[in-house]
């Protein structure tokens, strides 16, 4: 069993710091939100993953798990201490606020009491690991310390999974003591198989922001093949199930829609972009990736406005689907943001349902009617657009939307129906790259 604190208690901290606990080991979760402490020390989630309530509950009552706002006395005997705090875009020009992940390392060297390996487990730029230790080493040059990047690669949504069952475990470490630590604390891993990749910590940082740029760049080019599929009569799906079955390409990331969004994806490829810039050698790929993501999200209110004859003022207009993806309720950077401004501009008005992300919406969108269910968002509309792909919008009854609909307009932005099954039922059906 190893002893570890997890500072910041966001996504990845309380994924990470819940997984650690039921491989067995001692967490402690700390984060400056004292009601956000409250709150899970009363069991209640203060972001939405399935399954995480039950994960958190049990190592709670097992006291594996605990949390608290006071890291002074949570590090003392600590053997790993996780730095899984926020690193959003810097405003003005891109690069990840590394703010709070400094201010992490100085009050983690204030309070080191005997060695102790300070692990990033933030997303963060090439050279963070350098600075993080040298503030460690100005501020306590008596400290016995190690510095390990261990980026996190978790799907939202699916995030304890991809925890129990990675594809692979990446450290960069540059001493044996902290690789020997780091060995031992993802051992519970072995049984999985999982490999274990030992870089140098700035390789280790890289892979990070190369992985999601290179996730990124599929999605946008399969995009941009939806479009060329349109304009020549060929079917994007196909398209993707064919060039997928090459192993040299694999299938994820080849579903065409309205372009990507979340906490990553973005902050990310702008991050690296920008770190390419600063060290003459720009990205000129991931550039026109983001730039063309862009693009994008706002092309779909035009999509949208076009498939409606060209004119939405007055209109009712439902929206199926708020969140960037399903199974989450996180709405950085969601298509829907863009494409429902979008069609506000034109004159449209706007009714939403999300089953998690509205509570999120209503704090970034404003003049948007909220419904309470997929029906009452539908009812009297003069078009339906699916714009995330939940479970529950997969098994809509057609012949019902057709009598709920003023105009019988479906926008489906991810291909999640049959053309011909819709249209069987009198509903004008467009998709994403298909005839």
């Amino acid at each position: 069993m190893t002893r570890i604190v997890m500072v910041g208690s966001g996504y990845v901290g309380l994924v990470s710091g819940a997984c650690f606990a039921d491989f067995g080991h001692d967490v402690i979760c700390v984060d400056k939100d004292a009601g956000k402490i409250a709150q899970l020390e009363s069991g209640v989630m203060p972001i939405f993953e399935p399954g995480l309530a039950e994960l958190v509950a049990k190592n709670v009552k097992g006291g594996r798990l605990a949390f608290t706002t006071d890291l002074k006395a949570a590090i003392p005997g600590a053997e790993a201490i996780f730095i899984a705090v926020g690193t959003p875009s810097r405003r003005g020009d891109g690069h990840a606020d590394l703010s709070y992940v400094y201010a992490a390392a100085s009050e983690i060297a204030a309070a080191l009491t005997g060695y102790a390996v300070i692990v990033t487990k933030s997303t963060v730029p090439v050279g963070t690991g350098d600075e993080v230790a040298r503030i460690i080493r100005e501020k306590r040059p008596d400290a016995a310390f190690s510095v390990v990047s261990n980026p996190e690669f978790l799907r939202e949504g699916a995030a304890i999974n991809d925890f129990k069952r990675p594809d692979r475990i990446v450290v960069g470490a540059d001493d044996e003591r902290a690789r020997d630590l780091m060995r031992e604390i993802y051992r519970p891993l072995y049984l999985n198989q999982a490999p274990l990749l030992f870089t140098d910590r700035r390789t280790s940082e890289l892979i990070k922001y190369a992985g999601n740029a290179f996730l990124a760049m599929k999605i946008t080019f399969i995009n941009e093949m939806a479009d060329l599929c349109e304009a020549v009569g060929a079917d994007v799906q196909q398209v993707a199930r064919g060039i997928g079955l090459d192993n040299r390409i694999g299938t994820k990331f080849l579903h065409s829609g309205p372009g990507y969004g979340g906490s990553c994806f973005p902050k990310d490829t702008l991050a690296l972009i920008k770190t390419a810039q600063d060290h003459g050698a720009p990205t000129r790929i991931i550039e026109t990736v983001a730039s063309v993501n862009g693009q994008r999200k706002r092309a779909m209110a035009r999509r949208v406005i076009n498939a409606m004859g060209g004119e939405v003022r007055g209109k009712r207009i439902a929206i199926l689907g708020l969140t960037f993806k399903p199974n989450t309720d996180d709405m950085r950077d969601a298509p829907s943001l863009v494409i429902i401004q979008g069609l506000q501009d034109h004159g449209a008005k706007i009714v939403a349902f999300d089953p998690e992300g509205m509570e999120q919406a209503r704090q970034i969108l404003s003049n948007v009617e909220y419904a309470p269910n997929p029906e009452a968002c539908i009812r009297d509309a003069d078009a339906l657009v699916i714009v995330t792909e939940w479970e529950e919008f997969r098994g809509l009854d057609m012949r019902r939307i057709k009598d709920l609909l003023r105009t019988p307009v479906v926008i489906d932005l991810r291909n999640i129906y049959a053309p011909d099954e819709v249209r069987k039922h009198g509903l004008s059906y467009f998709s994403i790259g298909r005839r």
